[in-house]
Order: structure tokens, then C-alpha cells, then sequence
């Protein structure tokens, strides 16, 4: 239930992520949520996509940010996917946390039956092995 986006900054992640929302918005039966770290691409969004800026919001660490995660779940039975924008910034997550992080979010994804896609600047050596097979070509 996670699928990656991933490169060097500046590759053109976000485009994708936000080129892949807008076409799925049209087939969702259920909520989408995108999570950035500012509401930069607040208009490149189809209006029916609820953008989170998380700047709003004083997430400390990958713990709070898996917590902020799971409220949001919580709160909306009719969610289906969450996209998740500038993954390193907006989770706090460290290098070494990268890995678990994603493992928690494929845990909570496969128990909602909500999927993550994830845009995160790293090159594809270096995930985690159990995670690259989660790489949209």
C-alpha cells in the first residue's frame, strides 16, 4: 500500500505526484489527501483534493508525524490514498528512519486499506532492499 517516488531534488518528483492525483481524483471513489510542506501547488491541485500544509503544524519528529498520520485515517473512514509530497521534510524523518517510517505506513496502509504514494529525494540504492520493489517506474 506505499508506492515511491523517488530521485535528487529537483528531478521532478512533485510534477509526477501532482500529474498522478489529478488523474486519479477522477476515479476516486473515496477522499484524497496531498501533504506538502507549503501550499505552493495549492492551485495545481484538482479542487477536490485535500491539501495539507504541514508548515501549519509542529511536527517535530517521524514519530509525531506517523502519529499526525494516523489522525488523519482516524477521522475519515472514506479515505483512499494519501500522497505525500517532499517525504523528508514533512516527516522529519532521519536517514537511519527512513526505512522503519515507510514500514509503519505500509503497516497502517494494509490495515485501512489506504494507500501512500510517496515522493522522497533519494536515489533508488539507497532504500531500504525490501523497499524498491515499491519504485513507480
Amino acid at each position: 500500500m506505499v508506492q515511491l517516488i523517488v530521485g535528487k531534488k529537483g528531478e521532478g518528483k512533485t510534477k509526477v505526484l501532482l500529474d498522478k492525483v489529478n488523474a486519479e481524483v477522477k476515479q476516486a471513489n473515496g477522499t484524497l489527501v496531498y501533504l506538502d510542506k507549503s501550499r505552493k501547488h495549492m492551485f495545481e491541485l484538482n479542487n477536490k483534493v485535500r491539501l495539507i500544509d504541514m508548515s501549519e503544524y509542529d511536527i517535530q519528529n517521524s514519530s509525531e508525524f506517523v502519529g499526525f498520520l494516523s489522525g488523519i485515517v482516524s477521522q475519515d473512514n472514506d479515505l483512499e490514498k494519501m500522497y505525500l509530497d517532499s517525504f523528508l521534510k514533512i516527516s522529519r524523518a532521519e536517514e537511519d528512519e527512513i526505512g522503519p517510517v515507510l514500514d509503519r505506513l505500509e503497516a497502517m496502509g494494509e490495515k485501512y486499506q489506504v494507500s501512500f504514494i510517496v515522493s522522497i529525494s533519494i536515489d533508488e540504492a539507497d532504500l531500504p532492499e525490501h523497499m524498491k520493489d515499491k519504485v513507480l517506474a
